[in-house]
């Protein structure tokens, strides 16, 4: 098993909760098993996995003659649970000849999945003319940040968005900026201008909060809050409409397939996203989209962030609203650079 640290230049900063990011850092993971080598990528980030020293130190402790032995130990460290897993699968995958979508446990042929177009905070006209791009480039879901401006502004700016855009899928992501109060009187007029969902619309760790929203208005997705619960818990208690699934986050492909499936059984339905990482996760986060039926549209077109990445060219590339699912064995066709 080899390990080998990278660093990403973001090519714009991300904001988090914990400050501004401007580069993204993490490891490659390279293994030999079943007879190929794989590879993985264990990018975390601070607020949502380990420190990247806690990562490092994960992965070190592998036992490099039997890592698949060492999954189990490792759910303190999300990320580099992730890198290893995914390096086992890619191998795993390789072996089978067949793309990791299918080894996941996908059944159909999946050439591309539906990705949603991310528009941030400006004004009404702004707000309302960057989703009439993302709908003329083919993106059939727009998802609009919220929560930064008052309530009254943002309802603005999604009634100018609907307005321009009357038949997208429309979602708005609060980033847990309201309170129980806020967010009862929004959701019913959410619901009114056909939003599709609400993304966090409270804190992330207050999980009985948001069960109490469900069935007020627009519907209540979850993505911070399993930073602090697990999926099973945040099922249990009903809190939500709609997971937000970050496989860097939950340890794993195979995990966030895992939680996917589960939360379709219970009604629940599955997005998934990337955390910002680079070309190996974020592929790989793709062939979990591409191995749930009918999955809705991801938040998957997020390469765009990077200014820099693990291979010359995106594996999973986005065009007219769809990332497409590499059909070659594995995760990916190339080897990260500088392999």
């Amino acid at each position: 098993m080899n390990v080998e640290p990278f660093s990403l230049e973001l090519s714009r900063p991300l904001s988090t909760a914990r400050g501004e990011i401007r580069t993204r850092e993490g490891f490659t993971v390279e293994v030999e098993h079943d007879g190929e080598t794989g590879y993985g990528e264990a990018t975390p980030l601070p607020g949502w996995t380990e420190s990247l020293d806690e990562c490092r130190s994960a992965l070190d402790a592998v036992d490099a003659e039997a890592p698949a032995l060492s999954l189990s130990g490792m759910d303190g460290t999300p990320a580099a649970r992730h890198g290893l897993e995914l390096a086992l699968f890619d191998a795993a995958a390789r072996a089978r000849d067949e793309p990791l979508y299918r080894f996941l446990g996908g059944e159909d042929p999946t050439e591309s999945v539906p990705v949603n177009a991310t528009v941030g905070d400006g004004p009404p006209s702004g707000t309302a003319h960057e989703a009439r791009e993302a709908v003329d480039a083919g993106f059939p879901a727009v998802k609009v940040k919220v929560g930064v401006r008052s309530l009254d502004a943002d309802l603005d700016r999604l009634r100018a968005v609907r307005g321009a855009c009357p038949d997208v899928e429309l979602r708005a992501d609060a980033n847990g900026a309201w309170d129980q109060p806020t967010a009862r009187r929004v959701l019913p007029a959410l619901a009114r201008l056909d939003l599709s969902y609400v993304e966090q619309p409270l804190s992330g760790p207050d999980i009985t909060g948001h069960a109490a929203l469900r069935g007020a208005g627009a519907r209540v997705a979850l993505d911070e809050s399993l930073a602090s619960a697990s999926v099973d818990e945040v099922l249990a208690a009903g809190a939500a409409d709609v997971l937000v699934l970050k496989p860097m986050a939950l340890g794993g492909p195979g995990r966030a397939r895992s939680a996917a499936l589960r939360a379709r059984k219970v009604g629940v339905e599955p997005i998934v996203t990337t955390t910002i990482d680079g070309a190996l996760a974020r592929t790989a986060a793709v062939h979990v989209a591409a191995s749930i039926p009918d999955v809705g549209a991801c938040g998957l077109a997020t390469g765009s962030w990077l200014a820099s990445d693990l291979t010359d060219a995106d594996p999973a590339p986005v065009a007219d609203g769809r990332a497409r699912v590499p059909s070659g064995p594995g995760n990916v066709a190339t080897c990260p650079l500088g392999r």
